[in-house]
C-alpha cells in the first residue's frame, strides 16, 4: 500500500482526557441553564423502522445527450410525521450503504417526534444499491464520469421534488438537510446550491475547508496526535518511536517473520514493500481510533470499548523499552481496535473498517474532485514524515483511473471560505475529531453557525442519545434542535404571508 492508498483510506473514514472535568465552551455554556430538549432525556433507544423505496434518476442531470436512468435507493420513516406543522429531515447520503448510515444516525430518530418529522435517507449514487451502470459501474472509468458531488446533489434535489409531488401532505412542508462527514459536506453544499428546496442544513463533522490552501496539510495528523497524547502518559511518544523500531527489526534476516508472529498477522510479511503497507495500516488504525473515540461502547467502524484511545494507551506507557518489547505493546494496542470482541484469530492488514463503506467509489472521488491534502512531519505529530506531493498523487490517480485530479474545483464550485452570503447552516465539530481541523469552528454570520463539542469525536452529535454522552453533546444537540425549530417556524410564517 503506497502513501496515496493510505490517504484514500484516511479519507474513507466524517482533545481532552476522558473523565477529566471539561470546560463548557461559551456557545454551549449559554444553554446550560436551559431545559434540555425533550428528545435528549434518558430514555430507551428508538426502534428504527423504515420502508425502502427507489426512484428513477437521470445518470446525467446536466447533459442532454443521454436519457439513461438508474434506480436510486432511499428510506422513509414516517411514524411521527404530521401533515399539520410537520417537517422533513433529509439525510444526504455519503460514501456507503444508506442502511448503514441510517442505523448510525440516531439523532434524526430521536428528534423525529419533537419536529413532527418524516425521515428520508437518500443513498449516494455509486454506493450501496444505487449503481448507475449496475455491476459494470466501476469496470470502465467512462462510467465513473457521472460520480461527482454536483450529480449527487442533483439526485437529492430531484428526489425532494418527487416526494413533495407524490406524498399527500408533503408539498408545503419545510425540508432540512442533515449529514455527517462527507454527508455533512453535501448537506452544507445542498443548502448553498438549492436554498429553495431546503430551509437549512446541519453539517456535522464536515471538513469543507480541507482543500487546497485553506488549512495546513498537517492539521489532521496533529489532532490525532493530541488525542493520544492527552489519553495516556507517553502514549503518542511510544507510537512515534515505533516506526524506527519496525524499520530496525525488519532490516534483520528474521525480522519480517518475527514481526508477523508478534503482530499475529493473517498474511506474513515477506518482502520489503510489505513493511510500508504495515506502517500505513497501523497509521490508519490510530486515525480511525481518533475518529471514533466515543464515550461508550460502539461498533461504527469496529466493535470498540468506551473511550478506546484511553484503553489503547494503557499498553503504551513506556517508550523507553527494547524494539521487540515496544512492538509487542503495539500489538496489544492494535488488538483493542481489531479484537475487542475476542473473535479475531489474526489481524488482517488489508482491512481497517466496515465493508459498508464504498472504497472504490471514494478512491475515484478523491482522484477527481475531493482532493484533500495531508502531510505529517514527525515533530508536531506522532507519524513518520510525509510531505504532500500533488504530482505523485496525480500520477497515481492517472495510473489507477485514467483521470487527473482538479484540486481547486471544489473551492471554485462551493466558495471555499467565501460563503458568508449563505444562510441557515449549522457546522458542528468535535474537538477530538481530526476532521475538525478542516471544518468551520467559528461563527461566520448569525445564521452560519459553528458548534464545537470539546469531548466530541466524529459526528458524535448525529449518533443516538446515550446515557454516557458528555453534557456538552447533549447541549449541542439541544442547540441544533432549537435552530431547526426556528427554521421550521420561519418557513410556515412565510408560507402564511404568501397566502
Amino acid at each position: 500500500m503506497g502513501r496515496r492508498s493510505l490517504l484514500l483510506l484516511l479519507l474513507l473514514l466524517a482533545f481532552l482526557t476522558p473523565g477529566a472535568a471539561t470546560p463548557v465552551p461559551p456557545a454551549l455554556r449559554a444553554l446550560s441553564s436551559l431545559h434540555l430538549s425533550t428528545s435528549f432525556r434518558s430514555r430507551p433507544a428508538v426502534a428504527m423502522k423504515y420502508s425502502i423505496h427507489y426512484i428513477q434518476q437521470k445518470v446525467d442531470h446536466f447533459g442532454f445527450h443521454t436519457d439513461k436512468t438508474f434506480k436510486q435507493r432511499y428510506l422513509i420513516a414516517d411514524k411521527h410525521w404530521k401533515e399539520d406543522g410537520g417537517s422533513i429531515l433529509f439525510y444526504t447520503g455519503n460514501e456507503g450503504d444508506i442502511i448503514w448510515f441510517c442505523n448510525n444516525t440516531g439523532f434524526m430518530w430521536d428528534v423525529a417526534e419533537e419536529l413532527k418529522a418524516m425521515l428520508v435517507f437518500a443513498e449516494h449514487r455509486y454506493y450501496g444499491e444505487s449503481l448507475p451502470f449496475g455491476a459494470n459501474s466501476f469496470k470502465d472509468s467512462r462510467h465513473l464520469n457521472f460520480l461527482t458531488t454536483e450529480q449527487a446533489l442533483a439526485d437529492f434535489a430531484t428526489l425532494i421534488k418527487y416526494l413533495k409531488r407524490t406524498i399527500p401532505g408533503a408539498r408545503n412542508q419545510p425540508v432540512i438537510a442533515l449529514g455527517g462527514s462527507y454527508g455533512g459536506m453535501l448537506a452544507a453544499w445542498f443548502r448553498m446550491k438549492y436554498p429553495h428546496l431546503v430551509v437549512g442544513a446541519l453539517a456535522s463533522s464536515a471538513p469543507i475547508w480541507q482543500f487546497e490552501n485553506m488549512v495546513p496539510c498537517g492539521v489532521f495528523m496533529k489532532i490525532v496526535t493530541t488525542d493520544f497524547r492527552k489519553s495516556g502518559p507517553n502514549c503518542s511518544e511510544s507510537i512515534r518511536r515505533s516506526w524506527d523500531a519496525i524499520s530496525r527489526l525488519t532490516e534483520k534476516g528474521t525480522g519480517l517473520h518475527w514481526l508477523s508472529e508478534a503482530l499475529h498477522l493473517c498474511t506474513p510479511l515477506t518482502e520489503s514493500q510489505d513493511v510500508q503497507r504495515l506502517k500505513d495500516w497501523i497509521s490508519e488504525t490510530w486515525v480511525n481510533l481518533a475518529m471514533v473515540d466515543y464515550p461508550y461502547e460502539s461498533n461504527f467502524l469496529q466493535p470498540l470499548p468506551a473511550w478506546p484511545i484511553k484503553v489503547v494507551c494503557q499498553y503504551l506507557k513506556n517508550p523507553n523499552v527494547s524494539d521487540t518489547w515496544l512492538l509487542q505493546n503495539i500489538f496489544q494496542a492494535l488488538n483493542v481496535y481489531y479484537n475487542y470482541s475476542g473473535q479475531a484469530r489474526c489481524l488482517n492488514i488489508s482491512e481497517t473498517a466496515t465493508s459498508s463503506l464504498g472504497a472504490l467509489g471514494w478512491s475515484y472521488q478523491t482522484c477527481t474532485e475531493m482532493v484533500m491534502p495531508f502531510c505529517s512531519n514527525g515533530i508536531d505529530d506522532m507519524f513518520e514524515p510525509h510531505s504532500w506531493n500533488f504530482k505523485e498523487f496525480s500520477d497515481d490517480c492517472f495510473k489507477q483511473w485514467g483521470v487527473k485530479p482538479r484540486p481547486s474545483w471544489i473551492p471554485t464550485m462551493y466558495g471555499g471560505k467565501n460563503i458568508s452570503s449563505h444562510t441557515n447552516i449549522i457546522f458542528s465539530n468535535g474537538e477530538i475529531d481530526p476532521w475538525s481541523g478542516g471544518g468551520v469552528t467559528k461563527d461566520i454570520t448569525d445564521t452560519l453557525l459553528a458548534i464545537v463539542i470539546p469531548e466530541g469525536a466524529h459526528h458524535l452529535d448525529l449518533r443516538a442519545n446515550n446515557a454516557f454522552d458528555p453534557v456538552t453533546v447533549l447541549l449541542a444537540r439541544s442547540l441544533e434542535v432549537r435552530h431547526m425549530k426556528q427554521w421550521i417556524k420561519d418557513f410556515y410564517a412565510s408560507l402564511r404571508k404568501m397566502h
